[in-house]
């Protein structure tokens, strides 16, 4: 049996008249950029992510530099965030020319771990940037509580967790704002490049709205140096037409994870050879990816992909040890949890086509890895 990461196929199956449709909307109204596309997608994930204000951009990461940029992060700030997380997130507070000040993650939710927040926080800090990494929340509560304390903004990096609740609080809830990604393999993808910046705070909203074309308020006058970071409307439609499919995917995801944890602990498979998601107290988890955890990563991947099971590595190595970011002098050993996470996670398939025979031949074939090993020794 072949078990594909991300089957985007399936998916594009089960909706290409809607996806269709959308397409030819567009082509048929020759409004390309902007236009009421993108107006429309804006309202409707505000209103999905129980948001006031919704700003669509050209990517992911355009989201996190642009809504960095509006809350006026430059040249000798100080960003604290996460060293466990895609290169993008430290890489839009590199281009400012800030500094990224890591704080390790928790083990267990990999976000960042807020009980060691506070200390980062010095007389350069600008913002924090907490990662809801793989479908999960960070601890919202008590990380909005140190921000306020000492009146420092937060951008919150949602790339993998629309939809996602902590306490049943969405994301931008008390924070400045969330960054969204519609990434072809998101939850909720597009077919190339998009993302948006969700806010409850209209300041910043508008700054958002105004940086991501050019600064210009009205055309031809630029207000503020921006540029050009708007959401196309051929993606902003995609988009719309898969929205009213996110809620039923999302609880195929989480049915997914349940099979697999039921497998695993039916398989009573030692759970410190392999260690499976934690679910924080209180979160709504939308199961970007399921992670699992063991010492024998290297070993279970290339098992798995020799019995036709498709995995992935999120992150193999983690941002203070990224040569781009040598510049900034951390040492390996500086942020032990994250180090420890990048040669030991493995994300196993979860897309919501995944079929159940499928999960029962990754699981089969999980325990079987590990039942060779026990027998050996």
């Amino acid at each position: 049996m072949k078990v594909p990461f991300v089957d985007l196929h399936a998916q594009f199956r089960s909706i290409e008249s809607d996806v269709r449709a959308a397409i030819d909307r567009v082509i048929a109204s020759q409004r390309f950029v902007f236009g009421p596309e993108v107006q429309a997608a804006e309202n409707e994930i505000a209103a999905y992510s129980s948001a006031t204000h919704a700003i669509g951009v050209s990517s992911g990461t355009d989201a996190i530099l642009v809504g960095l940029m509006a809350l006026g992060v430059g040249p000798d700030d100080e960003v604290i965030t996460t060293p466990f997380t895609f290169v993008a997130t430290t890489m839009c507070i590199a281009r400012l020319g800030a500094r990224a000040v890591f704080v390790d993650i928790d083990p267990r939710t990999y976000a960042i771990d807020t009980s060691k927040l506070e200390s980062a926080i010095g007389p350069r800090t600008r913002a924090i940037v907490p990662v809801h990494l793989f479908g999960q929340m960070a601890n919202m509560k008590q990380l909005l509580a140190v921000a306020a304390a000492h009146h420092v903004p937060v951008l919150e990096d949602g790339a993998q967790a629309i939809g996602a609740r902590y306490n049943g609080e969405p994301m931008g809830k008390g924070s400045s704002g969330a960054t969204l990604s519609f990434f072809p393999s998101k939850n909720l993808g597009c077919m190339g490049d998009g993302g948006m910046v969700i806010s409850n705070d209209a300041d910043f909203a508008s700054r958002v709205r105004l940086l991501r074309n050019h600064g210009q308020e009205p055309k031809y006058i630029s207000r503020i140096v921006g540029g050009n970071f708007r959401l196309d409307a051929m993606q902003a439609a995609i988009v719309r037409a898969k929205l009213p499919y996110l809620e039923g995917w999302t609880r195929a995801r989480q049915n997914h994870a349940k099979s697999y944890c039921s497998a695993f602990h039916e398989a009573k498979l030692n759970p410190e050879l392999l260690s499976l998601p934690y679910e924080a107290e209180g979160v709504h988890h939308v199961y970007n990816q399921f992670v699992v955890r063991t010492k024998m990563r290297d070993r279970l991947r290339a098992h798995l992909e020799a019995h036709g099971i498709a995995t992935a590595v999120y992150y193999p190595l983690p941002m203070h040890l990224q040569p781009c970011f040598a510049f900034w002098g951390y040492a390996k050993g500086s942020f032990p949890e994250a180090e420890r996470a990048a040669c030991e996670c493995l994300a196993l398939p979860i897309y919501p086509e995944l079929e159940p025979s499928a999960i029962e031949h990754v699981v089969s074939e999980i325990v079987a890895f590990f039942s060779q090993r026990e027998n050996m020794r």
